[in-house]
């Protein structure tokens, strides 16, 4: 197994459910011209049985000093629960939120085509969104393409038909109506 530097934390689950992690960024200001204002990473991490349960121990490649917003999908038959969670990086120690994260979350299911979702590029790929696919826990990876009318670099999402989707977009509070 490579070497991971950083902080790292772990969680205990039933082997019926599967947990993922984002760490929330918030944009620099002189980024914000051409950013949004919140983008996500997903956390790596490393997974071993213990009986009937799984101990994920998830990686936080660049711990900021002040502590990590957390976002915690944990996927189970049917449906997902969403937490709010903070990093104390001085302590290691994860604690669950009261108060919620400014966050769209929706299911998206098209019975009739494949569908797109499109997204606006940053250099480092960085966005305030992603699409889960929740059998498998994994992003739908984006298609990046030139948006000839826009002049700029977009983003694309391919959903398939007749398949459910979870979809999260972090969002300023003052956007929201």
């Amino acid at each position: 197994m490579e070497e991971i530097f950083g902080k790292h934390f772990s969680i205990t689950e039933p082997e019926t459910i599967n947990t993922v992690i984002y760490k929330v960024n918030k944009t620099e200001k002189e980024f914000l011209d051409k950013s949004p204002k919140y983008t996500i990473e997903r956390l790596k991490y490393s997974e071993e049985y213990i009986g009937a349960n799984k101990k994920k121990t998830f990686f936080l490649m660049d711990p900021a000093p002040e502590g990590n917003q957390l976002l915690i999908f944990s996927f189970g038959q049917d449906k997902v629960v969403v937490n709010n969670g903070f990093l104390e990086t001085s302590t290691n120690a994860v604690r669950i939120s009261n108060t919620p994260v400014p966050m769209r979350y929706q299911t998206l299911y098209n019975d009739k085509d494949v569908e797109y979702r499109e997204f606006e590029y940053t250099p480092n790929l960085k966005r305030p969104m992603t699409i889960i696919d929740p059998e498998t826990t994994e992003e739908v990876k984006p298609k990046l393409y030139f948006d000839e009318v826009a002049n700029e670099v977009k983003g694309k999402c391919t959903l398939q038909a007749k398949k459910t989707y979870v979809m999260f977009e972090l969002e300023d509070k003052k956007d929201r109506n």
